[in-house]
Formats: structure tokens, sequence, C-alpha cells
């Protein structure tokens, strides 16, 4: 009897420190947000009074005003944007990546090398991978010198640097592994045979790529998807650094309201950020249920 409820409790016992790092680092801090969010402020004082005045004033005038978008709509609206290209542009590179280490290259020593590469970017900050493209794009960097140099422009570009297009690029450059890892993962546990068998009853290269591959990866796309909408829906560095403190997004958003010690409303924020992105999440869910597929 001993024995059994040996083996019964071990699956617990085992689970227990992760679930309580879980519950300190996810849970309680979670709780505290919402918690402050229903709370007042005046000024920099914050009382502990219950209060839905600061999701009012996060959605301040927002259905009054429709069809014109409020300031928040229009904010989320431009953090969703940045969301759905940086997505679109990390999937196909990121698949490309994985398909080229998963399926070209036979080696496997060669593969791991590859990938390896494919890491290198991470041994540096975040801050300093950002930084890197400000010599590259600026009025007077080397992609304007370069164009000017060869005759192809007469002035530099303006839009390269401080504009949606730096934000854009350097959410690509900074997450692009994120996709990668997931599909490359998912590419590797495909069974050659099924590739093989396609290949045989006549398909060609892009029926087996759409019909067999793209199915069978799909769980390391939605994985990676997730991984890069949710990062993507709360940066605030990469908006402000690379957008030259002018783009609004969710993440400056509340980064600012913060900086003016007014934590009850960007706790509200936040709360709402959250909300937004389970349910991206939650729509991804539906199309690919991950837990079956792995």
């Amino acid at each position: 009897m001993a024995a059994t409820d040996r083996t019964g409790l071990a699956p617990y016992l085992q689970a227990a420190p992760l679930a309580l790092v879980f519950l300190l680092f996810l849970v309680v801090p979670l709780a505290f947000i919402v918690m402050v969010s229903f709370w007042t402020y005046d000024n920099y004082q914050i009382q502990p009074a219950f209060t839905l005045q600061n999701y009012a004033d996060v959605f301040d005038r927002c259905i009054a005003r429709l069809p014109t978008l409020c300031t928040t709509f229009r904010t989320y609206l431009s953090t969703l944007g940045f969301a759905l290209r940086v997505w679109v542009l990390t999937l196909g590179i990121g698949f490309t990546i994985a398909y080229f280490l998963a399926f070209e290259v036979r080696s496997k020593t060669v593969q791991s090398m590859l990938f390896l590469v494919c890491t290198i970017p991470f041994w540096t900050s975040n801050v300093i991978r950002m930084i890197s493209w400000i010599p590259l794009l600026g009025r007077e960097g080397l992609v304007n010198r370069t164009l000017m140099g060869i005759g192809a422009i007469d002035q530099p570009i303006d839009w390269l640097l401080y504009s949606s297009f730096s934000v854009t690029l350097t959410f690509v450059h900074l997450f692009t592994f994120f996709m990668v890892v997931p599909i490359y993962n998912s590419m590797l546990r495909i069974d050659r045979s099924l590739i093989e068998a396609a290949r045989d009853a006549g398909a060609s290269g892009w029926q087996i790529l759409w019909n067999v591959i793209v199915p069978l990866s799909k769980t390391g796309i939605a994985i990676g998807s997730i991984f890069v909408l949710t990062i993507v829906m709360g940066d605030f560095v990469t908006v402000g650094l690379m957008g030259g403190q002018q783009i609004a997004s969710v993440g400056k958003t509340i980064q600012t309201e913060i900086s003016y010690l007014q934590f009850p409303i960007a706790a509200a924020n936040a709360v709402v950020l959250l909300a937004t992105v389970l349910l991206i999440v939650f729509a991804l869910l539906r199309v690919v249920d991950i837990r079956k597929e792995l």
C-alpha cells in the first residue's frame, strides 16, 4: 500500500518545484497586476480602493468616436500591424532556413554546425544588435552612402531609420530564430518515407511541400508564431529605439505610464494587452492542437 502511495505521489513531487516557480514568478505577479489595475491613484499616490475608472480611461470615448478610431484603438492597430508584418516575414524566412537545414543538408554534423551559426547573434545583447543597424540605415550610414556612390539615389533616404521600416527590420532580425527552432524541430520528426512515397506517386516538389511538409510542420509553425507574436505585442524597447520615440505601441504606452508612476492605469493597459495576446494564442490553438500534435 505504501509503495502504491509513493508511486502515485511521485509525479506530483517531481512537478512541484516547477509548479512552485511558475506560481511565484508568473501567477502571483499577474495577480498583483490585475489587483493594482482596479486601484485608484491621485497624481503620484496610489490608493488601494476598488474602481473601474482605469479601464474607462484606457478606452476613453473609444465607442463614442466610432467610426473614428480613438488613441487606444489606433495604438493597438499599429501594434497588431507590426506583429502581422513581422510574423509573415519571420515565418517565410524561418520556414526557408528550417527546410534547408532539415532536407537539403544531408550531414548531421553540418546540420548541427549551421544550426549553431544561427544561434551566434544570441550571444550578444538585443540592444547591441539593435544599435548595430543605426550606422547602416542612418542618413550618413553605409546603405545611403553606397546607394549614392553607385548613383542609385541623389540624396539620402530618410525612411530607412527611425521609421516603421527600421522597427520591422529589427524585429525580424531579432526574432526570426524563434521561428526557426520549432519549425526545424518539427521537420526533423517528419518520416522521410512519406516524402519518398509522395515522390513515387508522382507528386511535384511544390505538391510535396504544400501537402506533406507544411501540414506535418504546423506544430512548429504554431509554436514559433506564438513566440513571435507575443514578444512583438509587448515590446517597447525596439519600438522606442528604432522608431526614434515617434511610433506608438501598446508596450511603449505602458512603459510611458510607468515612467510617470501611473501604475494603476499601466496595470489596466497590461491586463487588456494580456487579454488581447491570449485571444491571439487561443485562435492559433484552435487552428493547431499543439498537445495533440506533439
